[in-house]
């Protein structure tokens, strides 16, 4: 079966999710700038050190007006002790369905044994929304180990906002 690529400057999908906390939140839309951080789960200890990057770095990414997001598979229990334990100060969703990974054309990865999930999962992905609701930015990795710089990331997403710079590789070929 073939994924559909999710292609910048295209609307992000609009995929409503709920928060550990209980609040509804939604990827994608219109009127702010997203970053939205689609990690393994509580099982990949570098999705933590990711996280936990992106946590110290929150105020930064805020001041330049981007809200941030992270979302998985986990079930609310796994994504709430996570969450907790590492003590991620955004909004962390659970529960990303199969059909919203395909809808983001995430790579999706089967347990390699039950201490690892008992479900499907997706493997990394980084998108960052526009506020006219197009995706502005798009990261896609197969693998745990390939992740975008986030200094990168939020030195670039200043630069596009001070730069008026349009969003890249939309061409298709």
């Amino acid at each position: 079966m073939t994924a559909q690529k999710i292609m910048p400057g295209h609307p992000t999908p609009k995929i409503n999710l709920r928060s550990i906390t209980g609040e509804q939140m939604q990827l994608g839309g219109e009127g702010k700038w997203q970053l939205a951080v689609v990690y393994r789960g509580r099982h990949c200890p570098l999705c933590r050190e990711y996280l936990k990057t992106l946590n110290s770095m929150l105020e930064a990414f805020q001041e330049a007006g981007v809200e941030v997001i992270a979302v998985s598979a986990d079930p609310i229990e796994r994504a709430t002790g996570t969450a907790n334990e590492e003590n991620w100060r955004f909004p962390v969703a659970y529960a990303l369905s199969p059909d919203q990974m395909r809808e983001l054309g995430l790579y999706v990865s089967e347990p390699r044994f039950s201490q690892e999930t008992e479900w499907p999962f997706a493997e990394p992905g980084l998108f960052v929304t526009n506020p006219d609701g197009l995706l502005q930015i798009v990261d896609i990795s197969n693998a745990p180990f390939a992740r975008p710089d986030l200094q990168i990331v939020l030195n670039g997403l200043k630069f596009i906002r001070e730069k008026n710079y349009p969003i890249r590789g939309t061409v298709m070929v």
